[in-house]
């Protein structure tokens, strides 16, 4: 009875070892993938919503945006905290996902800034 329980443990710990191995594994590809895609221009964006755990079209659906003018943003974002403040009944935790949407479409846009100026200095205009 003995043999046959230690067979089951030692199965046991088998399969959940090779079960760790593998999301060990899976887990250290998409570091990977994240790392190789910042270093990379144009998959910057997608990089940055792994990162903040927000796409663009999540923030832009927050804000109340459709186009990313830094104006419409900022001008959202201002009534969405007001209204969302603790003092007038709001959210804390709607006033802080406005708060991360904002962070979110600033980069975005800093993101694409970035893109302009590199295919600027490429593609001198003469």
């Amino acid at each position: 009875m003995a043999k046959y329980l230690a067979q089951i443990v030692v199965m046991g710990v088998q399969v959940v070892g090779r079960a760790f191995a593998r999301a060990l594994q899976q887990e250290y590809a998409a570091s990977q993938a994240a790392a190789r895609a910042r270093g990379r221009p144009g998959q910057q964006s997608a990089a940055v919503s792994s990162i903040t755990g927000m796409s663009v079209q999540e923030a832009q659906q927050i804000l109340n945006v459709s186009t990313l003018s830094p104006e419409e943003i900022q001008k959202s974002y201002e009534h969405l905290f007001k209204a969302n403040e603790k003092s007038v009944g709001g959210s804390f935790y709607l006033q802080s996902k406005v708060v991360q949407a904002k962070e979110r479409l600033d980069e975005e846009l800093n993101i694409q800034k970035q893109e302009q100026n590199q295919q600027s200095q490429q593609n001198p205009e003469t």
